[in-house]
């Protein structure tokens, strides 16, 4: 017996996409009400790396700070019930396969570079209610574009 990965469904997909967006919605939002917030400079570096990543069009260091910048924005919410949540959520969406998916359609690069852009201007411009409305915006719009890619590999593996 090997081991196997499960698929989620499409509805579970979307289930979990909407879990994500609100935890993370909520994540973007408390760091903008902290004081210090000592991810902000590792934030800004891994947006340093993603511009990097994007010009070269390397989409799988892309998809690696992806990972890192949403889990920077948990973290700096510093609230370790969002963030079992959070790590709950990822495990049961395998996050690290899909992200490739959504990243594969035309103009998702750039665009979720940008959608980070705004999310960490707004974090350190301290307006928590504008972090959370744009993170909220781009996980719905990674969304669209994971069942998107996945409607056009209908019949294919995510991986």
């Amino acid at each position: 017996m090997g081991t196997f990965v499960a698929v989620p469904s499409r509805r579970e997909l979307t289930e979990l996409f909407q879990m994500k967006e609100l935890l993370e919605g909520a994540a973007a939002r408390l760091p903008a009400f902290r004081g210090n917030v000592p991810e902000l400079a590792t934030l800004e570096a891994n947006m340093r790396a993603a511009d990097d990543a994007v010009r070269d069009g390397d989409t799988d260091r892309y998809a690696s700070l992806v990972h890192e910048f949403h889990d920077l924005i948990v973290s700096g919410a510093d609230n370790g019930k969002l963030e079992a949540h959070y790590r709950t959520l990822m495990y049961q969406l395998a996050y690290a396969r899909l992200v490739r998916t959504s990243l594969s359609r035309p103009g998702r690069l750039n665009a979720s570079d940008s959608e980070h852009h705004r999310v960490l201007g707004l974090i350190a411009a301290k307006d928590g209610d504008g972090a959370e409305r744009v993170m909220r915006e781009h996980v719905r719009l990674s969304h669209q574009a994971l069942m998107a890619g996945i409607d056009e590999r209908r019949g294919e593996e995510l991986l």
